[in-house]
């Protein structure tokens, strides 16, 4: 695992010091683009008061570098940042960052999409929101999987 590239944590994030990290002494660095999820307070037809994230502390950090060792081998790519929240979140807090930086904007666009779908369906997640019905698992979405599927690539979840 290379230093620095992925992070599962409990705490928030902060956009503005990921970003500086990720451009620091690189002078080659054009462009950064960079994605925030955040919980929605909706879904499904469903008002959402909290999310809980759960993962498989070790196996989550190393398919999240096996992603972005797949966006290095496509995309002419500087650096990469992933950090993924977990345990509960209140709706409108940030879950996820992806940022990575290139001497280009396309090339860093494309990467994060890249990342961010590979993402939803190949890490090891398991999403739990809360209701007024009661907690409910979310499944995983055709969407995410078809939006994989453009990069060459078959869910494993499918």
């Amino acid at each position: 695992m290379k230093a620095g590239r992925v992070t599962i944590q409990t705490e928030d994030f902060d956009l503005s010091v990921e970003v500086a990290a990720l451009r620091a002494g690189d002078g080659g660095v054009g462009a950064v683009a960079s994605f925030i999820g955040t919980v929605r307070d909706r879904n499904e037809g469903a008002d959402v008061s909290r999310m809980e994230l759960e993962h498989y502390p070790g196996m989550t950090e190393s398919a999240i570098e096996t992603m972005i060792d797949a966006a290095f081998e496509r995309f002419d790519l500087l650096g990469a940042r992933v950090i993924h929240r977990v345990g509960p979140l209140d709706a409108g807090e940030q879950i996820v960052l992806v940022a990575v930086s290139s001497a280009h904007r396309g090339q860093a666009f494309q990467a994060c999409e890249f990342l961010m779908d590979y993402l939803k369906t190949q890490a090891p997640f398991w999403k739990k929101e809360q209701t007024p019905e009661g907690a409910r698992w979310v499944d995983a979405r055709v969407a995410d999987d078809d939006a994989l599927k453009r990069w060459g690539i078959a869910a494993s979840n499918a």
